[in-house]
């Protein structure tokens, strides 16, 4: 089955809190960067290596250039690496059973067979519990996890580097910019960590797709083995200005995600107030639950209201509603929404 991403819908005056974007826009270093880029060389292709942009990463995390790779968005950085680190015959991926579901798309789509194992009763991911019934192909965590929003501290993801030291490790860090910690620090010391990130979230860049890897360049090599088979300028001449200019603003980047935590502690007081049970997140969303009202009626209610949370019919989770962090505005209409419903 293929991935089924978050409803775009065009209703006025919506409040769409589904899809975990960024309320806040890039920095206007960005729209300056990607304006002036507009202005000359779109008859050209873009640099193919991305090098000043990879550069710029590489500073940023305190690696080499030739251990970062960037892509059109975290999605195909992780379709990449499924496809050169994943495919050991019949060995399977292990990864949680609720967690991001593309990567059991990309399983799907590459023949990879899947070990799932369960989180455990809080909805935590069991560190020691990520092994095989035998030898296995990799091991892939979402950190902080998506759709829970719960991190895992540094010493469990080296824990989990130490159980596989002969596999890959792929720490997916799309939300870690919220309060998660990156384990980008453990790269020169761990041969088998690839450490993937994306501009969507946190650089407020989701319509830009841009995403990168950190690895040690073994693992970037396999990467542009694949990257180069399937389109050898991945990155366009906007994107890479936008993401490099990103990366320059250092201070708006911070305020931003300030601005996004403080909005999510205040919701999470507010819906704990109305009762609802609420996981501790590290990432821009917070997943919670009502003990006395079925969270698909709630979605639907909300929706009347032009709210949009999302809403997952699997199993363990389906009575859990995530729910992006907007702006002060946006998260006030969602508890006035709610409160509503609630009588």
């Amino acid at each position: 089955m293929p991935y089924v991403p978050g409803e775009q819908p065009k209703l006025q005056n919506l409040t769409k809190l589904n899809t975990n974007e960024n309320p806040y826009p890039p920095s206007p270093k960005v729209l300056a960067a990607i304006q002036a880029a507009a202005q000359q060389g779109l008859q050209l292709y873009p640099d193919p290596e991305s090098t000043l942009l990879r550069g710029r990463i590489a500073e940023q995390y305190g690696l080499q250039a030739d251990q970062v790779f960037v892509g059109n968005s975290s999605d195909e950085v992780l379709a990449h690496a499924f496809f050169a680190l994943f495919q050991h015959g019949d060995a399977p991926l292990v990864m949680p059973d609720v967690t991001y579901s593309f990567y059991q798309v990309y399983c799907g789509l590459y023949g990879i067979p899947m070990h799932v194992v369960p989180l455990d009763e809080a909805l935590r991911v069991n560190v020691e519990a990520l092994v095989g019934p035998g030898e296995v192909a990799g091991v892939v965590v979402a950190n902080p996890n998506a759709p829970t929003g719960i991190g895992l501290p540094l010493d469990q993801i080296e824990r989990l580097l130490q159980l596989h030291p002969q596999r890959v490790v792929l720490v997916d860090e799309a939300y870690v910019d919220f309060g998660g910690v990156s384990a980008v620090g453990l790269i020169d010391r761990y041969p088998n960590l690839l450490v993937t990130q994306t501009l969507s979230k946190s650089r407020s860049l989701a319509g830009l797709r841009v995403g990168l890897a950190c690895g040690q360049r073994h693992l970037i090599e396999a990467l542009e083995r694949v990257k180069n088979s399937f389109n050898s300028y991945p990155l366009g001449r906007l994107a890479q200005a936008g993401a490099l200019a990103a990366f320059e603003d250092q201070a708006y980047f911070e305020q931003t995600c300030a601005a996004v935590v403080h909005s999510r502690e205040g919701l999470t007081l507010q819906l704990e107030d109305m009762g609802f049970e609420v996981l501790p997140s590290q990432a821009n969303f917070v997943f919670a639950r009502h003990p006395q009202h079925d969270a698909a009626g709630l979605a639907a209610e909300l929706r009347k209201r032009a709210v949009l949370v999302r809403h997952f019919k699997q199993e363990r989770i389906a009575q859990y509603l995530r729910i992006s962090i907007g702006t002060p505005a946006q998260c006030d209409t969602l508890v006035q929404a709610l409160a509503e419903i609630l009588g």
